[in-house]
């Protein structure tokens, strides 16, 4: 089961998502640094998700685009926030666009077809990002409550981060040791446990019940949008028991590149 979620629930999280944005980033200001993404401005953080919005609009017709050519436009556009939302109206208009059995390149484990797959991922991209841009009005790392991140959203975000992500081949997640982390959310019955070692990670998902009762390295609890955050490394606000965190944060990073 790839995502537990429909195509209208990533639709409505990537609209949301680009509301909340746009919303903090005019609080903060176009100069204002983001915590949560180091030596960046709101400006390039807008220039940013503009451009992957135009470039996965660009990948599901079918085309090319230069993602270094688009965020320069980003950042050269008077006014970045416009220039976003134009690029999720586009976006969103090839997602509606797209038949149901779409021809299109998917990059995750365990992926749901490519307009499922593209709907999904940038939800949870610009919902990241657009908590970023909360970061930037608030000057710190968000907690849980500051967002408007949704339980189900964030358990499916979860989802596609320990399933998707981190068993890829070039995940960087990595460990001498063998060790078995457990994420256990507070609610909603679903719980991951990743076992990591010198090859990429293994993900499998299991019950609440199950994840308490298992031995394991480290294991984050807490509500599931403070999980999303805390693993998307964009809050500290779930504290782990064991060691193991500093490692997830160096290697469960995911870059542009």
């Amino acid at each position: 089961m790839s995502t537990t979620l429909e195509l209208r629930d990533h639709l409505d999280g990537l609209r949301e998502a680009v509301v909340a944005f746009v919303r903090y980033a005019d609080r903060a200001g176009l100069r204002a640094p983001v915590p949560t993404t180091p030596d960046w401005t709101v400006r390039r953080l807008a220039a940013h998700q503009g451009m992957v919005h135009r470039w996965a609009a660009a990948t599901l017709r079918g085309d090319q685009a230069d993602p270094d050519a688009l965020e320069e436009e980003g950042r050269r556009h008077p006014d970045p926030l416009e220039w976003l939302r134009d690029g999720a109206i586009e976006l969103a208009t090839e997602i509606h666009r797209a038949p149901e059995d779409l021809e299109a390149p998917v990059f995750l484990r365990d992926a749901p077809p490519a307009r499922r797959f593209w709907a999904r991922r940038q939800c949870h991209e610009t919902t990241i990002h657009a908590v970023d841009a909360l970061a930037a009005a608030l000057g710190r790392y968000p907690k849980a409550a500051d967002t408007w991140i949704s339980e189900p959203l964030a358990l499916d975000g979860i989802d596609e981060l320990l399933r998707g992500f981190l068993p890829r081949s070039r995940s960087r997640l990595r460990s001498e040791e063998p060790m078995t982390v457990g994420v256990v959310p507070g609610s909603g019955g679903r719980a991951w446990l990743v076992e990591v070692g010198p090859e990429p990670p293994v993900t499998t998902e299991t019950t609440r019940d199950e994840a308490r009762r298992r031995e394991v390295d480290v294991r984050l609890e807490g509500s599931a949008v403070a999980l999303y955050l805390t693993l998307w490394n964009r809050s500290d606000e779930v504290a782990p028991t064991g060691d193991g965190l500093d490692l997830w944060r160096t290697g469960a990073r995911v870059t542009w590149t």
